[in-house]
């Protein structure tokens, strides 16, 4: 087997914000869904020491189906095929070097849901009877 033009990465962060999905045009004329996010890679609380990495998920996919668990604040791993992707940046108007990601699968690693941002870990995790606790 050749790996000749295999462009197949790995790639974790946290999630900048929930995904969105969207409907786009293709050139068929047909319509798909695809849904976008970011990851910050790197440093999860200090942009400055990270970098982006832009996602799309295209509907039909491994990583469709999680992306319910694709909350903000969450570490994923993605795998995919990914592309520069050149920007200027907003604020001071300079050009920067930007990646994008087509998503095959995600791994989720620590996800984050709504509850936890509003609880505080005030209360003991309740486990399952039978659930065995390594001291």
């Amino acid at each position: 087997m050749s790996s000749v033009g295999l462009n197949k990465w790995i790639v974790s962060g946290h999630l900048a914000a929930d995904a969105e999905i969207k409907t786009v045009d293709l050139k068929s004329g047909e319509k798909a869904r695809v849904a976008k996010a970011t990851i910050y890679v790197r440093k999860p609380r200090s942009r400055e020491d990270s970098f982006t990495v832009s996602l799309s998920i295209w509907e039909g996919s491994a990583a469709w189906r999680k992306l319910q668990f694709l909350k903000k604040g969450s570490l994923i791993i993605c795998t995919g095929a990914v592309e520069p992707s050149p920007y200027i940046s907003s604020s001071d108007n300079l050009p920067k070097a930007g990646l994008a990601m087509t998503v095959i699968d995600v791994d989720l690693d620590n996800v984050r849901f709504p509850e936890e941002e509003s609880e505080s870990t005030q209360a003991e995790p309740v486990m399952a009877e039978g659930t065995v606790v390594a001291v």
